[in-house]
């Protein structure tokens, strides 16, 4: 330390050249704690533990913090979705493949649910975020046209979104056999792609 950072009593200052995306990963951490309601530029910068001033000059208001959060899980959860989906060989009975890849995050992500949530709850008031959950759930709807129509793929993917509400919000353990007879009702036949 110099002598100048003693006599203020402060430390060097950190360079971070991703201090940016990194308050955007530290924001999703403090919604999945204490919801949006509870999120604050303040909160984020404890828990990135950097001066409030770092989180106010990349992000001047909490709505854009937000909106960039959001839009950084929606994309990585698209993008995630989309790499299941080209994973998926011709030939294969998709519906197995989405129902597979559903429970498979299902029982590795109860944090991506509960972030997907504090979206959803907040973009039925506010439009910005209500762009970005459009824009997530076209993407989500063009994966699925990989293997299904436009029409079913839709479909698929509001009763993907049902199923794993109702699994995440559940005290019940999650069925697979009623998920897999859920989507072979919804895209009955040989649907392989």
């Amino acid at each position: 330390m110099t002598s100048r950072q003693q006599s203020t009593g402060r430390s060097r200052r950190r360079y971070e050249p991703d201090r940016r995306q990194r308050l955007i990963e530290v924001t999703l951490d403090v919604i999945t704690e204490r919801g949006v309601a509870g999120t604050t530029h303040r909160r984020v910068a404890a828990a990135a533990d950097v001066p409030l001033g770092s989180v106010t000059y990349h992000f001047a208001s909490l709505a854009h913090l937000l909106a960039a959060a959001f839009t950084h899980l929606a994309e990585t959860a698209a993008a995630e979705f989309d790499a299941q989906m080209v994973e998926i060989e011709p030939g294969a009975d998709a519906r197995t493949k989405v129902v597979d890849a559903m429970l498979a995050d299902l029982a590795d992500n109860h944090r991506s649910a509960i972030l997907a949530y504090e979206l959803y709850a907040a973009a039925a008031r506010d439009p910005q975020l209500r762009t970005i959950t459009q824009e997530w759930m076209d993407s989500t709807r063009r994966s699925l046209q990989r293997h299904f129509d436009p029409d079913t793929a839709e479909a698929l993917d509001a009763l993907i979104e049902g199923l794993v509400l109702h699994a995440t919000l559940s005290t019940r353990p999650v069925d697979p056999a009623k998920i897999r007879d859920s989507v072979r009702r919804l895209v009955p036949g040989d649907v392989a792609g």
